[in-house]
């Protein structure tokens, strides 16, 4: 799998773009912001985008859906069931306090706990992660976890938004987490990647 990071928008949103190297064909997770640039690699790389995937319904990690969309009709948008209210709600999506008004096309398909998102010879599960918000999920192929806003380098989500759980945020975190081996890479909404070995022994939330 072949993994491109790009930082978009004014809140540092990780958009990551992951293809298959054969066959080219890709998911494009979490377009906050900079619609263009995200198309503009998509096309330098001849990419087939196959999915556009929110790990959660927030506007700084929904803000381009409109622009892929727009340009890409045939990939499905996902969310989880529980954050699709957010795509059409600036108050929930919490843009309308950034004096901003986020609006996201609806969802094509809606994510479930278990759900396989496959792109060529690759694949994504899905695996639902509350605490962040109610729909958070992570993404986990192979070797590699794309953990959205539920685990940074070191931290952990905010919890302090509508819909925000510490608990049920830990919970999820030790039971589908950090089971995972030692040397699966983490790729954060923010930040840096991190490991879920060095996570286990080092975050504070639960070494």
């Amino acid at each position: 799998m072949k993994i491109e990071s790009i930082m978009v928008g004014p809140l540092g949103v990780n958009c990551y773009i992951a293809s298959d190297p054969i066959t080219k064909e890709a998911v494009v997770i979490d377009p906050g912001a900079d619609g263009q640039e995200l198309l503009d690699y998509i096309r330098q790389e001849g990419l087939v985008v196959r999915y556009i995937i929110n790990t959660h319904g927030h506007a700084d990690h929904i803000g381009a859906n409109a622009e892929l969309k727009a340009s890409l009709p045939n990939a499905p948008l996902c969310i989880h069931a529980a954050d699709q209210s957010m795509l059409a709600s600036a108050k929930e999506n919490l843009s309308v306090y950034w004096d901003q008004n986020i609006i996201s096309p609806p969802a094509d398909e809606l994510l479930a706990d278990g759900m396989v998102l496959t792109f060529g010879q690759e694949s994504l599960t899905v695996l639902h992660t509350p605490g962040h918000t109610s729909g958070g999920v992570c993404l986990l192929g192979s070797g590699v976890l794309f953990s959205g806003d539920t685990l940074f380098a070191g931290s952990v989500g905010r919890t302090d938004f509508p819909g925000g759980s510490m608990q049920q945020l830990l919970d999820g975190i030790r039971q589908k987490l950090l089971l995972l081996p030692d040397d699966t890479a983490v790729y954060p909404g923010h930040g840096g990647t991190t490991r879920i070995g060095w996570e286990r022994e080092n975050n504070p939330y639960f070494a």
